[in-house]
């Protein structure tokens, strides 16, 4: 049965990490970095990201690239990350003594990060070329002004 959209889908990988404990909230700040990049690139960006959710995330995006490159068998050079986001996973509840013998209740956050990595296609230096021939005529059009206005004097 063909998809909703209709449109073939990239091929590509993916990978998830469930129940890391992390919150959310923190998480999102280091996958929005990423989301769009190229593989290679957006793993040396989490590589030096000062974020403790950074390290986590870029565990996922590895095994994303893993994932794609031996099951798949694409290129990793030429992968983008095409879906990053981060769920909530479910929340431990603990509680620490307060004064006149309350208890405040904490709450130990966990998320669920997933990493969609999909092949795309190279840019290729022919098109580089054909650009180039096109953009000569114009250099020659002020030449030949430069020639007519000399024969006018």
């Amino acid at each position: 049965m063909p998809a909703k959209n209709d449109a073939p889908a990239l091929p590509g990988s993916r990978a998830v990490a469930k129940h890391v404990r992390i919150s959310p909230n923190k998480a999102r700040r280091v996958v929005n970095l990423v989301r769009g990049l190229p593989a290679k690139e957006a793993l040396t960006v989490l590589q030096f990201a000062p974020q403790s959710a950074s390290e986590q995330v870029y565990k996922v995006l590895a095994s994303a690239i893993a994932n794609a490159e031996n099951n798949e068998r694409l290129d990793p050079d030429a992968l983008l990350v095409s879906e990053a986001f981060v769920d909530e996973g479910p929340t431990l509840k603990r509680f620490r003594p307060r004064a006149q013998g309350r208890a405040y209740r904490i709450r130990k956050r966990t998320s669920h990060i997933t990493i969609a990595v999909e092949a795309v296609q190279v840019a290729r230096p022919a098109k580089k070329a054909a650009a180039a021939k096109k953009a000569a005529p114009a250099k020659s059009a002020p030449a030949a002004q430069s020639q007519t206005t000399e024969e006018s004097e």
